[in-house]
């Protein structure tokens, strides 16, 4: 069963605008492009003048989320064919990046959580970047046991993908690698597993 209010269950604060940012640097994912968009009612677009926008389609977003964001106006759109591409050109962002850049990231926990790394290891704290989850609830997940991470887990129980274990995917979450916790269920009692459910669609 999984517990609600584990400290470590990130909580995000939304795409709200820093009006006073020298430089915003939007990393979008699939409908994530969607939170950017939303915030053009509440705070016009004078911002996007000072913007680049880094973006990744997902399986459920729709063909029009690229063609929207490139019609924004911002300073720089670029399109990632995968995740993997977009996490280079973010790092080569961060590394010319300058004093007054705000960070912002929407899009699925798992993806927030891979960019979230990133911005990490370049020493931004945390709680600087704005953040908004958008989209499926499928989680990161790592197995504590051979430390495997699988992607895209949608039920409360799941085979690691690496060493073939039954885990249980708990609410602890890392920031660290990006990624929640799974442990072995029936550690004790092989094979008495409890139904999988379908709780993170």
């Amino acid at each position: 069963m999984l517990v609600a209010g584990i400290k470590s269950r990130p909580q995000y604060t939304g795409l709200v605008i820093d009006p006073h940012a020298k430089r915003h640097l939007f990393v979008l994912e699939a409908e994530g492009a969607q939170a950017l968009i939303d915030q053009l009612a509440t705070v016009g677009d004078g911002f996007l003048e000072f913007a680049e926008i880094l973006y990744v389609a997902g399986a459920s977003a729709s063909d029009d989320h690229a063609a929207r964001l490139s019609g924004l106006g911002a300073d720089t759109v670029w399109v990632a064919p995968t995740i993997a591409p977009l996490l280079v050109r973010l790092k080569a962002n961060l590394v010319q990046a300058r004093m007054g850049t705000r960070l912002y990231l929407a899009g699925t926990e798992g993806f927030i959580g891979q960019t979230m790394q990133v911005a990490l290891d370049f020493g931004i704290d945390f709680k600087s970047i704005r953040t908004e989850h958008r989209g499926s609830l499928a989680r990161r997940v790592q197995c504590v046991h051979c430390k495997g991470i699988t992607e895209a887990v949608t039920t409360s129980l799941y085979v690691c993908s690496h060493c073939g274990l039954t885990l249980l995917v708990r609410d602890h979450y890392s920031r660290r690698i990006g990624a929640f916790q799974g442990v072995n269920v029936d550690a004790e009692e092989p094979g008495k597993a409890p139904q999988a459910e379908e709780i993170f669609p």
